[in-house]
């Protein structure tokens, strides 16, 4: 079962379950948060939440991403609570990339590995640890809160100051904190994990500074667990035209650390289990337009799908013009 959150035609919110292409209005929910929420004081799953409040009518979902009115499959009544954090050198594929980026920087060609490839060997190594063990912990980044979430269809914003504007496709984890302070997960969903990898090659010190970009995810929230195999597309549109195309793995089968080394690795800071609040965690990718020296445009369009999520992520690139900050004292 997969959930979305849009505005219906009176100009209020709803959630509908979908399946296939048929969408069906979850009676009663404004929004996934209320509904996961409320399900969490009944000690109910989600799913059994829908079954009880009954679903009504059918919504054209295409109609309702082509009108601009779909939202982000979660989000929180104060986006200051909502985290967008996530991974990186998780999957198979993933170390040769970064590690050209990194290597001209770092004088590895001399000396050795560079600090990506020892990572990325920790995690071959220990991240698929053992039921009941802890693995290795993972490369880990902090990439904002809600105010970063840009709602599918809708454009991604570019700083003025940014170097470049680049897609990273990947799977983001879905969780709510319940009321003891323990993780929940709803599901997972497609993400475009947005940054600038022009910045991040300058100094593998400046990945920090990469991530501070918006983000988008959904369309579609995912109930329930993950696919072993994930085998998407990922594209650039440009005037009307694919500008470049590639498919894009994920999955444990296809990944070095496990999902639950991953959730651990996070969730293990008390920070991060603070009840009511909403974590969008993403676990990495290994396909990248930069590797393949495409430079975005405003107006192009990024395009991620997997037929397993439900309907593509689509939304544009917008650049920003250059916002003067005046640092003032109150003392």
């Amino acid at each position: 079962m997969n959930l979305i959150q849009f505005i219906d035609n009176n100009g209020e919110r709803a959630v509908a379950t979908v399946e296939g292409d048929i969408a069906r209005v979850v009676t009663g929910a404004s929004s996934v948060y209320a509904l996961a929420t409320d399900a969490l004081e009944r000690g109910e799953s989600l799913a059994a939440a829908i079954t009880r409040l009954g679903t009504g009518g059918t919504v054209d979902r295409n109609a309702i991403l082509a009108e601009g009115r779909l939202l982000s499959p979660i989000d929180h009544p104060d986006p200051a609570h909502l985290y967008v954090t996530g991974t990186g050198l998780t999957h198979l594929g993933s170390a040769a990339t970064r590690d050209a980026m990194h290597t001209a920087n770092s004088g590895a060609a001399e000396t050795g590995l560079t600090d990506t490839m020892k990572m990325f060997r920790m995690g071959l190594e220990g991240g698929k640890p053992a039921a009941g063990t802890k693995g290795v912990q993972p490369e880990w980044f902090y990439k904002g809160n809600g105010y970063a979430v840009v709602n599918p269809g809708q454009p991604i914003p570019s700083p003025a100051f940014a170097l470049d504007a680049g897609e990273e496709p990947e799977i983001a984890g879905i969780y709510i904190i319940d009321n003891n302070g323990q993780p929940r997960r709803l599901g997972f969903a497609l993400a475009n994990e947005f940054s600038d990898h022009v910045t991040e090659r300058v100094n593998y010190l400046y990945l920090a500074h990469s991530k501070l970009r918006a983000c988008a995810f959904g369309p579609e929230l995912r109930v329930g667990d993950l696919p072993a195999h994930i085998e998407g597309k990922s594209r650039i549109w440009r005037d009307g035209k694919v500008l470049w195309e590639k498919p894009f793995l994920s999955g444990e089968d296809n990944m070095s650390h496990t999902i639950a080394n991953l959730e651990y690795h996070h969730f293990k800071y008390d920070l991060f289990r603070r009840p009511g609040d909403v974590h969008v965690h993403m676990f990495g990718t290994a396909t990248l337009s930069f590797a393949d020296g495409i430079k975005t445009q405003a107006g192009d369009v990024f395009e991620i799908e997997e037929s397993q999520f439900g309907a593509a992520l689509r939304n544009p690139v917008q650049q920003e013009n250059e916002v003067e900050v005046t640092v003032g004292t109150l003392y």
